[in-house]
């Protein structure tokens, strides 16, 4: 079962704020021995975020997306997810009680009694529509709920807004509300060096013959240029199977000395 993540916002892709998802969310999966296996960033138009649903609802992975789950004009993510499933938008009745605490929070902090049926509190009520059958994720920060979608093929998906502040509380109580058999149970290494002054045609063969003798390592090679403080390199490196990269990395060593190639390794 992999994990996903989508990232919804034109104000990302424009540049008008920069993504802290992407890296907050690797490390609270690192931080429980999980991986993240894919990234999709989408701007707020609702026929790519619909198609996209459409496309991983049919999959099994556990999937995040943060953003569009507000009530304004350009939150589209609640209304995109009912149509790729086929189902209505409905008025959840937990996210209703949570909305309405809300009100009455902000209210009495006012100094003033709560009016339900104002229009902006009703309005509010849009942000617990969901689509049918959805179950709430709690929102610790101000309390108006995320939601979520189980497919029927195993996978589910996890909607919580675009603000870090509640989103990556909401995605750790996820983790470790559904996901806690899953931790650690996968072991993972990876080791590398930096190989100086070599073309990458040259360590591919190596590169090719490392996948074929083992399995369950991937190997990498990460190029650079160089700078003032470091020369020309290639990090090259085996990832996976602990005990597989261990062999890897033996056989790696070895041929880069009969390669005769200089190379140092890399903390990682």
């Amino acid at each position: 079962m992999a994990i996903g993540l989508i990232i919804i916002g034109d104000e990302i892709l424009s540049g008008k704020r920069t993504d802290k998802h992407f890296p907050k969310v690797v490390e609270l999966l690192a931080a429980r021995g999980l991986q993240l296996s894919w990234a999709e960033y989408l701007g707020d138009d609702r026929a790519r975020i619909t198609a996209t649903l459409q496309r991983t609802f049919s999959g099994d992975d556990i999937v995040f997306s943060c953003g569009g789950i507000g009530a304004t004009p350009d939150d589209h993510t609640r209304q995109c997810a009912a149509a790729a499933l086929n189902v209505p938008l409905v008025l959840h009745p937990q996210a209703k009680l949570k909305i309405e605490e809300r009100i009455a929070d902000v209210a009495r902090e006012a100094g003033r009694e709560p009016e339900y049926d104002v229009p902006e509190n009703l309005h509010r009520l849009k942000m617990g529509e969901f689509p049918q059958g959805a179950e709430i994720i709690p929102n610790p920060y101000n309390k108006i709920p995320g939601f979520s979608v189980r497919n029927g093929n195993g996978g589910a998906h996890y909607f919580v807004p675009g603000f870090p502040v509640m989103a990556w509380p909401m995605i750790e109580w996820v983790l470790d509300t559904h996901y806690s058999h899953l931790f650690g149970k996968t072991a993972w290494s990876e080791k590398s060096v930096l190989v100086y002054e070599q073309a990458e045609s040259t360590l591919t063969p190596l590169m090719e013959r490392l996948e074929s003798n083992f399995a369950s390592v991937k190997v990498f090679s990460l190029p650079s240029v160089g700078d003032a403080a470091t020369r020309r390199h290639i990090e090259l490196g085996v990832k996976g199977d602990p005990v597989q990269v261990d062999a890897a990395f033996g056989e790696m060593l070895a041929a880069l000395d009969a390669l005769h190639a200089e190379y140092q390794m890399h903390v990682q």
